[in-house]
């Protein structure tokens, strides 16, 4: 016979006020389906695990709108909602790691009589990536249609597709069902009237089922990743088919190839340290290795993109749209900028790279995996 808990009871275990049960109750979030003998409400073994849920999305700052969307998704077993909590409780916790560590930074500083600036203090506990490059995506990063083409057509005949760490969507095939993952607020914020649904989740925890999907793809955002090896086992479990647009941090030639990084920013090279290499990310999903090309007027703006149009990384607004600007701090970027308008008006810029004038593309270390 099914174990029934009284009111009373799961207020005591869940640490909640029965005024708050009957409140979920009324509202139809939690309801408590059974009756004990004498006819008080009584919470079953899948009213128990619902609440259960409800207390967690709670705990993590959801309100009870967002999550009563979350716990009637039509798309999610049990198992699903329990990786999309995983998921968000590890985003959470890493959040937290990343503050302790923080702090730990800053006594070891003080201890040492050197102070903060009033910046690395906010820093420390500011928004985390993508809520602080996100609100600059819309002015320069959009679909270029020349490497949407190489996308769309590794999908093959994918009639539903899962973007995973979708931002504002620029890439989603519109001639398919997407369904979207973004753990940004702000980038799920941005995503246009009619988009794709979005789905509060990481990579790492995808809260569907296996084989959900025809395929699954990413598009430049496995190096944000907590875990790019796990993300991508993922998108395998859920997705028969998966595509990666990423590059190949491991080749150490493309940071000598490419002016920037190998001119004016050598911190890249820090920032890509220990990260897998795109054999391995290849090998973790059995797929394919293709390159491909950035053609010199590249619609979307990442870093790579400006290759034959310096300028264009004077402008703040360009490189507020490129997380590599923010990972290296004020004072290398400030050095960089300096250097490149230096370098632009006295033309050694155009001196050392003058054999990027004739040229439609250039080979950057840009990566698709087809698996």
């Amino acid at each position: 016979m099914e174990e029934h808990l009284t009111v009373g009871r799961v207020a005591e275990l869940a640490g909640v006020s029965v005024r708050t049960l009957h409140h979920y109750d009324a509202i139809g979030l939690v309801r408590a389906s059974a009756r004990t003998a004498a006819g008080y409400r009584a919470y079953s073994a899948a009213d128990v695990e619902r609440l259960r849920d409800v207390l967690a999305y709670r705990r993590l700052g959801f309100g009870l709108r967002e999550i009563a969307d979350l716990v009637d998704d039509p798309a999610t077993d049990a198992v699903a909602r329990l990786r999309r909590l995983r998921g968000l409780l590890l985003d959470q916790r890493d959040r937290a790691a990343a503050m302790v560590t923080a702090i730990d930074r800053e006594l070891e500083a003080r201890a040492m009589g050197i102070r903060p600036t009033s910046e690395e203090r906010l820093r420390a506990f500011g928004p985390q990536l993508y809520d602080a490059i996100g609100p600059a995506y819309p002015a320069t990063r959009r679909t270029e249609p020349r490497i949407a083409a190489r996308v769309w057509e590794a999908l093959g005949d994918a009639r539903t597709v899962l973007n995973v760490g979708a931002g504002t969507g620029s890439y989603e095939p519109l001639d398919r069902e997407v369904t979207a993952v973004e753990p940004s607020a702000v980038m799920r914020a941005q995503r246009p009237e009619g988009a794709a649904r979005c789905v509060a989740a990481a990579a790492e925890s995808l809260p569907f089922a296996d084989r959900s999907f025809d395929a699954a793809m990413a598009f430049s955002t496995v190096h944000h990743w907590r875990d790019p090896i796990a993300g991508l086992r993922e998108m395998r479990r859920v997705a028969r088919r998966v595509v990666v647009f990423t590059h190949d941090a491991s080749d150490t030639g493309w940071r000598h190839r490419f002016w920037l990084t190998r001119d004016y920013l050598p911190e890249v090279a820090g920032l890509v340290a220990g990260r897998p290499s795109v054999d391995r990310l290849a090998r973790a999903i059995g797929a394919r290795i293709e390159p491909v090309l950035i053609p010199w007027d590249c619609a979307d703006g990442f870093l790579e993109a400006y290759w034959r149009r310096p300028e264009a990384y004077l402008d703040d607004h360009v490189r507020r749209a490129v997380s590599v600007w923010t990972r290296v701090g004020p004072e290398a970027e400030r050095r960089a900028v300096d250097g490149l308008r230096h370098d632009l008006a006295s033309g050694r810029w155009a001196e050392r790279n003058r054999d990027l004038v004739d040229l439609d593309a250039a080979e950057l270390g840009l990566r698709l995996l087809v698996a």
